[in-house]
């Protein structure tokens, strides 16, 4: 017997049992599973949600080219490192709107794409902080399913696009319950994802231990999309209500054991009556059983609100206990301004977790801590690990804003377009007439012999502070005031509408007013809760109307003239406006679903104002900017009429010739750079 035979005999020998016939091995040692979880054993969980964040990385506005505390992702990070802190068990979600809102979103999307090989800024930052989902909001579909599979990693199963292709995206998974692919007939995401993470808790005796808690997290984004992106959407996607997706899609989850669902609805709270295509299903959403806290957004508002008049008060919403219908629920603002947190306080009975409703509190951590002694605010400060992340990136778009494009004499702004000024309004609408009269008289003669007209709307209006207003200073104009002149990356489409359609177009958009006493000896506030970009308005000397506001919504457009004379209800016109309107202005009027587009462009709104900039290289106040087609109507009230913009902003009012507007508080308060202004309608 060989050496190596002797040794392997004496080894299986002495393995051996009793007289034994084979080799015996040794007894397998099994490995430990995790502990049992003791019935009593509890855990508290924070959910952490950002929405709307678009594209806000830096405390910076692109427009102005200069820092911005009240915003940015960059000081949302502190607030989650600091409730990371505070809470040992923690799952951070985004609720989408991400990837589009500033001239950097749109320099990696439009300017110098993004290589597949570089995940998108946003996406490089929320990698870095660790984020555990998210789900689309309508503005990840605005720069076509192309884009979108490129920065969100591949795998859109959808015509026209390559989704084997694998790109750099978020390290965590996006979800989305209500969209399918045409092509596949599958949810173009996943619909869901289950997140298992390692939670400490303690048991019943006391003592500290790590326990595994799954959470299902389900996403939904608005059908709006499909009329919003209609010319990337279109034959492509398909979507259902929230409430349809969430009852097939919650059950499975519920199926596979999950221990807390978390819905992530890109909507809001809506108290209309149900209906799958309706943009904030908030209220009925959270009625589907199974849900144990709802995020929400879309509405860049805050939920809950513990002010004396909260934004939400429909029936169903407990903004002191922070549920909707019961549901634990959250709005973290908008642009990184805050960080919603539902704590949830999670129970073992032996079998499954439960939630201890008693125990469940909401909140929205505000960026804005308070205010010094001058009464500015104070904010927290950014975290530093963000900007390094993004530095190339950043530098680069603002050597790109600050492409010089032509020149103006006159300040553009929008702080008192509400009551008259068009100064930052008809370059915008002159830029879109002349595109859709250039493009019907060299391709649509059928419509070449009708009146070419155009709409646009103030877009940034005061709604999120004194800041938040159009404002371009006299002399070079470059990318970025284009920018700040039209804020959103639309497309142009022209529309036929009659005399009449006109009418009841502008009817709609004069729900940006209250309704006015002229006996009522108080205050009234002007300005409604109707948003400052829907207020569509003409701005030319062909086409002119009162706006009665002391008269009731729908009877509001006097005197409404063209070319002099009453306007024809029956005569046809073109007007010029966006994909946004022309799609999805049914609320305005009927014609505005679609039907009555006679051009669809491919060219954004944005760039079709930049090259009318370069064509005319000089820009007039008397040429571009003093051509007002609309005014109140006269009368005379007992009391003050009044609104809030920017402070210090009296002299845009005069240099744009409205006599009629004093300031009435130099600060009104609200802590948002805003003055209260008085409007005297006599005039």
């Amino acid at each position: 017997m060989s050496t190596c035979a002797a040794v392997l005999a004496a080894a299986l020998t002495a393995c051996g049992g009793g007289g034994g016939g084979g080799p015996v091995f040794p007894p397998v040692v099994p490995v430990p599973g995790p502990a049992p979880v003791a019935a009593g054993t509890r855990t508290t969980v924070a959910l952490l949600e950002t929405t709307d964040l678009h594209f806000n990385v830096r405390s910076y506005d692109y427009f102005k080219l200069a820092e911005d505390k009240s915003y940015g992702y960059e000081r949302t990070a502190t607030l989650i490192n600091a409730a990371r802190k505070e809470f040992p068990n923690t799952v951070l979600l985004d609720n989408g709107d991400t990837i589009q809102g500033t001239a950097l979103a749109d320099y990696e999307a439009l300017v110098s794409r993004i290589p597949c090989t570089q995940p998108l800024s946003i996406y490089k930052v929320m990698n870095a902080t660790g984020y555990d989902a998210g789900t689309l909001g309508n503005h990840e579909f605005n720069y076509s399913l192309d884009f979108l599979n490129q920065v969100i990693g591949g795998g859109l199963d959808v015509e026209g696009v390559d989704g084997t292709k694998k790109c750099a995206g978020p390290t965590f998974p996006m979800v989305l319950a209500n969209v399918q692919s045409v092509k596949s007939g599958k949810p173009l995401l996943a619909p869901y994802t289950i997140v298992t993470k390692q939670f400490t808790a303690t048991g019943p005796d006391g003592k500290a231990v790590t326990v595994p808690i799954k959470v299902g997290v389900i996403g939904f984004t608005t059908p709006g999309i499909l009329n919003w992106d209609k010319r990337f959407l279109e034959g492509k996607v398909s979507t259902q209500g929230a409430v349809e997706a969430a009852t097939k899609y919650i059950p499975e989850l519920r199926a596979k054991g999950v221990d807390i669902v978390v819905a992530l609805q890109h909507g809001g709270l809506d108290a209309s009556p149900y209906s799958p295509t309706m943009e904030s299903p908030g209220l009925y959403l959270s009625k589907v059983p199974g849900i144990d806290a709802l995020m929400m957004g879309h509405q860049h508002g805050t939920f809950p609100d513990p002010g004396t008049n909260p934004s939400y008060k429909q029936p169903g919403v407990d903004n002191k206990a922070g549920t909707v219908n019961g549901v634990p629920a959250v709005m973290a603002s908008s642009w990184g301004k805050a960080l919603g947190l539902i704590r949830l306080d999670l129970v073992y009975d032996g079998k499954a977790w439960s939630v201890d409703k008693t125990k469940t509190a909401v909140e929205v951590r505000s960026t804005q801590t308070g205010k010094d002694g001058a009464g500015k605010a104070i904010y927290v400060d950014a975290d530093p690990s963000v900007a390094p992340l993004i530095e190339t990136q950043h530098r680069a778009a603002i050597t790109y804003v600050k492409t010089p494009i032509g020149s103006t004499d006159f300040r553009m702004n929008t702080y008192f377009a509400d009551v008259g000024d068009p100064g930052a309004i008809q370059i915008v609408n002159q830029a879109q007439a002349d595109y859709v009269t250039t493009y019907i008289q060299a391709n649509l003669p059928q419509y070449a012999s009708l009146p070419v007209l155009s709409v646009s709307a103030p877009f940034k209006s005061g709604y999120e502070g004194g800041r938040d207003y159009t404002d371009v200073a006299v002399g070079n104009l470059a990318i970025f005031n284009a920018a700040d002149l039209y804020l959103y990356p639309n497309t142009v489409y022209a529309v036929k509408v009659t005399g009449a359609e006109i009418k009841g177009w502008l009817e709609a958009a004069a729900k940006r007013f209250n309704k006015i006493s002229t006996s009522v000896t108080t205050d009234q506030q002007l300005i409604s809760t109707f948003p400052g970009y829907n207020f569509d308005m003409f701005t030319t000397p062909d086409m002119q109307y009162e706006i009665d506001v002391t008269q009731d919504v729908g009877s509001r457009i006097k005197n409404l003239t063209y070319m002099g004379a009453a306007i024809d209800p029956a005569k046809e016109f073109v007007i010029a406006t966006n994909n946004y309107r022309a799609t999805s202005g049914g609320s305005f009027i009927p014609a505005l679903d679609g039907r009555a587009t006679i051009y669809a462009s491919p060219d954004a709104n944005r760039d079709v104002l930049i090259a009318y900039i370069k064509a005319k290289k000089t820009i007039t106040r008397a040429t571009n900017g003093a051509a007002r087609s609309w005014r109140f109507t006269q009368v005379t009230t007992a009391g003050n009429v009044v609104f809030t913009s920017g402070q210090g902003q009296l002299g845009a009012a005069t240099d744009a010739g409205l006599a009629n507007i004093s300031v009435l508080t130099p600060d009104d308060g609200s802590g948002k750079g805003r003055s209260v202004y008085k409007l005297d309608l006599s005039k």
